[in-house]
């Protein structure tokens, strides 16, 4: 098995470099992610996002996109902020540029922990959990969502009466 990164970030990527220098094999691809897996033929173990593609993609654009490049019962995870009470579904974010640059505005997707479940089940995973983790005492840190499914092997829609 090796390692597969994919950002848009250049920076990202060498931030991956200096951390995972022995990594044996690693690859690193600079490129919108969905556009990546969808032309991608590797058949992956598990795909995780770390608050990327996964916050700023709609989950049903991106579910099975990652989906088609599992294997059965690889898993899909991804860290994500919690979601702002009342914020659900697409919400516009705004990231900080430089100090004569306004802030880019970006779309990503906030649910609670129990909407991921009927969401990525409706794209064929399986085992779908999600829940809050809480962060460190007298941290000001938000804690993180954590969401984790299995890719079913059967395809979406074909379930079995």
């Amino acid at each position: 098995m090796k390692p597969v990164g994919v950002d848009l970030s250049a920076q990202q990527l060498g931030k991956a470099c200096q951390r995972w220098p022995g990594a044996d094999g690693m690859e690193l691809h600079q490129a919108d992610a969905l556009t990546y897996l969808a032309g991608n033929f590797t058949v992956f173990d598990a795909v995780y996002g770390v608050f990327g593609a996964s916050w700023f993609t709609g989950p049903v654009l991106l579910s099975p996109v990652v989906r088609a490049g599992l294997k059965p019962g690889g898993v899909f995870a991804f860290p994500q902020r919690p979601p702002v009470e009342g914020c659900y579904g697409c919400s516009a974010s705004y990231i900080p540029r430089g100090p004569d640059e306004d802030p880019a505005v970006v779309k990503r997707w906030d649910y609670e922990p129990d909407a991921w479940a009927p969401i990525l089940k409706e794209h064929g995973y399986v085992d779908v959990s999600a829940s809050m983790i809480a962060p460190p005492s007298g941290s000001r840190l938000t804690g993180a969502l954590l969401v984790r499914a299995v890719r079913g092997s059967q395809e979406p829609g074909s379930e079995q009466p």
